[in-house]
């Protein structure tokens, strides 16, 4: 006789109900409650998906910096520390 794959989820089931009965409860709780997280995670990755695509953000201040080899377009000053000018 050959064991298949339905006979080998069988003998699994069987075996956690003989083995693992008074911990199924915890188990079941358990899953349930990380089923939870991962449903309401996903809807909030859905609602931050939708609001960076409306374009409703607020513009950012900040300042262009050349290039640090264009030092003769500013005298030689560049906006990068001194440690790491080329």
């Amino acid at each position: 006789m050959r064991l298949e794959g339905w006979h080998i989820v069988v003998i699994v089931v069987l075996a956690l109900v003989l083995f693992a009965a008074p911990k199924l409860p915890s188990m079941a709780r358990s899953l349930g409650q990380s089923m939870r997280i991962f449903r309401s995670e996903v809807r909030e990755m859905k609602k931050d998906g939708s609001t960076d695509a409306s374009g409703d953000t607020d513009p950012v201040e900040g300042k262009v910096v050349g290039h640090p080899d264009q030092k003769t377009r500013n005298a030689g000053e560049t906006d990068v520390p001194p440690g790491t000018r080329l």
